[in-house]
Protein backbone atom coordinates (compact mmCIF):
# COMPACT_ATOMS: atom_id res chain seq x y z
CA UNK A 1 0.00 0.00 0.00
CA UNK A 2 1.62 3.34 -0.92
CA UNK A 3 2.12 6.09 1.76
CA UNK A 4 0.79 9.79 0.81
CA UNK A 5 3.54 11.85 2.31
CA UNK A 6 2.22 14.00 5.00
CA UNK A 7 0.88 17.12 3.83
CA UNK A 8 0.70 16.42 0.18
CA UNK A 9 -3.02 15.79 0.01
CA UNK A 10 -5.63 17.35 2.65
CA UNK A 11 -6.80 15.09 5.34
CA UNK A 12 -10.20 13.24 5.48
CA UNK A 13 -12.64 15.77 7.57
CA UNK A 14 -13.03 13.33 10.60
CA UNK A 15 -9.48 11.85 10.75
CA UNK A 16 -8.13 15.79 11.31
CA UNK A 17 -7.06 16.86 14.95
CA UNK A 18 -9.35 19.48 16.31
CA UNK A 19 -8.07 22.89 17.49
CA UNK A 20 -7.00 22.97 21.06
CA UNK A 21 -7.41 26.31 23.01
CA UNK A 22 -5.32 26.40 26.20
CA UNK A 23 -6.61 28.87 28.11
CA UNK A 24 -6.71 30.07 31.86
CA UNK A 25 -5.65 32.85 34.33
CA UNK A 26 -2.62 34.97 34.22
CA UNK A 27 0.18 33.33 35.59
CA UNK A 28 -0.98 29.63 35.94
CA UNK A 29 1.69 28.80 33.73
CA UNK A 30 0.53 28.24 30.56
CA UNK A 31 3.67 28.77 28.83
CA UNK A 32 5.48 27.23 30.61
CA UNK A 33 3.72 24.03 30.09
CA UNK A 34 3.83 24.65 26.44
CA UNK A 35 7.38 25.50 25.94
CA UNK A 36 8.19 21.95 27.89
CA UNK A 37 5.30 20.22 25.82
CA UNK A 38 7.18 21.37 22.13
CA UNK A 39 10.55 20.71 23.53
CA UNK A 40 8.89 16.96 24.05
CA UNK A 41 7.06 16.92 20.83
CA UNK A 42 8.10 19.70 18.40
CA UNK A 43 5.71 18.03 15.78
CA UNK A 44 2.94 19.93 17.86
CA UNK A 45 2.52 23.42 16.47
CA UNK A 46 1.86 27.05 18.36
CA UNK A 47 -0.20 29.59 16.69
CA UNK A 48 2.16 32.91 17.32
CA UNK A 49 0.09 35.48 18.59
CA UNK A 50 0.21 39.27 17.08
CA UNK A 51 0.13 41.78 19.73
CA UNK A 52 0.54 45.39 20.52
CA UNK A 53 2.50 44.73 23.36
CA UNK A 54 6.54 45.56 23.64
CA UNK A 55 8.76 42.71 23.61
CA UNK A 56 10.33 41.55 26.72
CA UNK A 57 14.12 40.89 27.06
CA UNK A 58 14.71 37.77 25.43
CA UNK A 59 11.65 37.96 22.86
CA UNK A 60 12.06 37.59 19.35
CA UNK A 61 9.47 38.65 16.45
CA UNK A 62 8.14 35.80 15.06
CA UNK A 63 8.64 33.28 17.69
CA UNK A 64 6.91 34.55 20.72
CA UNK A 65 4.44 37.23 19.59
CA UNK A 66 4.43 38.67 16.17
CA UNK A 67 4.82 42.32 17.55
CA UNK A 68 3.28 44.98 15.67
CA UNK A 69 1.81 48.71 16.05
CA UNK A 70 -2.30 49.58 16.42
CA UNK A 71 -1.93 50.91 12.95
CA UNK A 72 -1.23 47.50 11.75
CA UNK A 73 -3.46 45.67 14.28
CA UNK A 74 -6.44 47.26 12.97
CA UNK A 75 -5.63 46.46 9.43
CA UNK A 76 -5.83 42.85 10.74
CA UNK A 77 -9.07 42.57 12.50
CA UNK A 78 -10.70 45.33 9.90
CA UNK A 79 -9.47 42.77 6.83
CA UNK A 80 -10.69 39.54 9.23
CA UNK A 81 -7.45 38.02 9.48
CA UNK A 82 -8.13 37.34 12.95
CA UNK A 83 -9.41 34.12 14.26
CA UNK A 84 -10.00 35.97 17.73
CA UNK A 85 -8.68 38.97 18.93
CA UNK A 86 -8.84 40.64 22.74
CA UNK A 87 -7.37 43.84 24.79
CA UNK A 88 -5.93 43.08 28.17
CA UNK A 89 -3.80 45.27 30.39
CA UNK A 90 -3.80 47.97 27.49
CA UNK A 91 -2.41 46.05 24.60
CA UNK A 92 -4.47 43.50 22.16
CA UNK A 93 -3.62 40.20 21.50
CA UNK A 94 -5.13 37.93 18.18
CA UNK A 95 -4.45 34.66 16.49
CA UNK A 96 -3.86 35.16 12.73
CA UNK A 97 -6.69 33.06 11.19
CA UNK A 98 -5.32 31.57 7.78
CA UNK A 99 -1.83 29.72 9.63
CA UNK A 100 -4.62 28.01 12.09
CA UNK A 101 -6.57 26.88 8.95
CA UNK A 102 -3.92 25.57 6.85
CA UNK A 103 -2.41 23.52 9.64
CA UNK A 104 -5.60 21.81 10.35
CA UNK A 105 -6.04 21.30 7.12
CA UNK A 106 -2.97 19.43 6.81
CA UNK A 107 -3.83 17.00 9.69
CA UNK A 108 -1.03 18.55 12.23
CA UNK A 109 -2.30 19.26 15.77
CA UNK A 110 -2.75 22.67 16.71
CA UNK A 111 -2.45 24.71 19.38
CA UNK A 112 -3.67 27.98 20.67
CA UNK A 113 -2.28 29.19 24.27
CA UNK A 114 -4.86 32.33 24.30
CA UNK A 115 -6.52 34.31 27.68
CA UNK A 116 -10.20 33.48 28.33
CA UNK A 117 -12.43 35.92 25.87
CA UNK A 118 -10.14 34.75 22.96
CA UNK A 119 -11.26 31.17 24.05
CA UNK A 120 -14.68 32.11 24.25
CA UNK A 121 -14.21 34.01 20.71
CA UNK A 122 -12.90 30.34 19.14
CA UNK A 123 -15.53 28.85 20.60
CA UNK A 124 -17.88 30.89 18.83
CA UNK A 125 -16.10 30.99 15.12
CA UNK A 126 -15.00 26.88 15.65
CA UNK A 127 -17.14 25.38 18.18
CA UNK A 128 -15.43 22.12 17.33
CA UNK A 129 -12.36 23.45 19.16
CA UNK A 130 -11.31 21.78 22.42
CA UNK A 131 -10.90 24.34 25.00
CA UNK A 132 -8.88 23.29 28.28
CA UNK A 133 -8.99 25.24 31.42
CA UNK A 134 -5.30 25.79 33.10
CA UNK A 135 -5.81 26.19 36.53
CA UNK A 136 -3.93 26.62 39.54
CA UNK A 137 -3.11 24.32 42.66
CA UNK A 138 -4.45 27.28 44.67
CA UNK A 139 -5.24 30.85 44.62
CA UNK A 140 -2.55 31.58 46.82
CA UNK A 141 -0.08 30.08 44.89
CA UNK A 142 -0.98 31.75 41.67
CA UNK A 143 -0.86 35.03 43.71
CA UNK A 144 2.62 33.86 44.41
CA UNK A 145 4.04 33.10 40.94
CA UNK A 146 2.06 36.89 39.49
CA UNK A 147 3.73 38.69 42.18
CA UNK A 148 7.07 36.60 41.78
CA UNK A 149 7.95 37.40 37.98
CA UNK A 150 9.28 41.01 38.81
CA UNK A 151 8.38 42.54 34.88
CA UNK A 152 5.80 43.94 35.69
CA UNK A 153 4.63 47.17 37.90
CA UNK A 154 1.98 46.59 40.94
CA UNK A 155 -0.47 48.35 39.50
CA UNK A 156 -0.55 45.54 36.27
CA UNK A 157 -0.08 42.92 38.68
CA UNK A 158 -3.37 44.31 40.49
CA UNK A 159 -5.14 44.17 37.22
CA UNK A 160 -4.16 40.64 36.09
CA UNK A 161 -5.17 39.58 39.85
CA UNK A 162 -8.74 41.09 39.43
CA UNK A 163 -9.04 39.70 35.81
CA UNK A 164 -7.70 36.08 37.23
CA UNK A 165 -10.72 35.72 39.93
CA UNK A 166 -12.96 36.14 36.80
CA UNK A 167 -10.97 33.79 34.74
CA UNK A 168 -11.24 31.05 37.36
CA UNK A 169 -14.86 32.05 37.52
CA UNK A 170 -15.43 30.80 33.68
CA UNK A 171 -14.07 27.37 34.37
CA UNK A 172 -17.30 25.33 33.89
CA UNK A 173 -17.31 26.85 30.20
CA UNK A 174 -14.58 24.77 28.96
CA UNK A 175 -13.78 21.26 28.16
CA UNK A 176 -11.49 19.57 30.32
CA UNK A 177 -9.63 21.15 33.19
CA UNK A 178 -6.22 20.50 34.11
CA UNK A 179 -4.60 22.01 37.30
CA UNK A 180 -0.89 22.66 37.31
CA UNK A 181 0.70 21.06 39.71
CA UNK A 182 3.74 19.48 37.59
CA UNK A 183 4.81 21.14 34.41
CA UNK A 184 5.64 17.65 32.82
CA UNK A 185 2.06 15.88 34.13
CA UNK A 186 -0.03 18.76 32.53
CA UNK A 187 2.21 18.41 29.44
CA UNK A 188 1.57 15.08 29.20
CA UNK A 189 -2.11 15.07 29.65
CA UNK A 190 -2.42 18.05 27.23
CA UNK A 191 -0.70 15.90 24.51
CA UNK A 192 -2.98 12.75 25.54
CA UNK A 193 -6.01 15.11 24.91
CA UNK A 194 -4.35 16.29 21.75
CA UNK A 195 -3.86 12.59 20.64
CA UNK A 196 -0.25 13.48 20.43
CA UNK A 197 1.34 10.33 22.32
Amino acid sequence: MAVTPRGTTPVPPDARPRLTVLSGPSGVGKSTVVAHMRKVHPEVWLSVSATTRKPRPGERHGVQYFFVDDEEFDKLVANGELLEWAEFAGNRYGTPRQAVLERLEAGEPVLLEIDLQGARLVRESMPEAQLVFLAPPSWDELVRRLTGRGTEAPDVIERRLTAAKVELAAEAEFDTTLVNTSVEDVARELLALMRVV
